[in-house]
């Protein structure tokens, strides 16, 4: 399956696009795309305990399921006054 990828702030930073696309096995998670996303781009790992996770645009846990031609989205923690 193939799913868009989306990533914001330093995280982009990190991976050097604001998108990507990536093959997931039937059955993946948000996890199972964060952890490929991880294999590719180490320094991420960093983040992994703060981020926030969205999927087709509503917010997730790591546990939601993905399927063909969705789209996932991670975010750092933010903050500003």
């Amino acid at each position: 399956m193939r799913v868009k990828i989306r990533v914001f702030a330093r995280l982009r930073d990190i991976v050097g696009t604001p998108t990507l696309v990536c093959s997931v096995p039937p059955g993946a998670t948000i996890k199972t795309v964060w952890e490929g996303l991880v294999a590719d781009h180490p320094a991420l790992a960093d983040y992994e305990r703060s981020i926030s996770c969205a999927h087709n645009a509503a917010f997730a846990r790591m546990t939601t399921p993905v399927a063909e031609g969705d789209e996932v989205a991670f975010l750092p923690p933010v903050s500003g006054g």
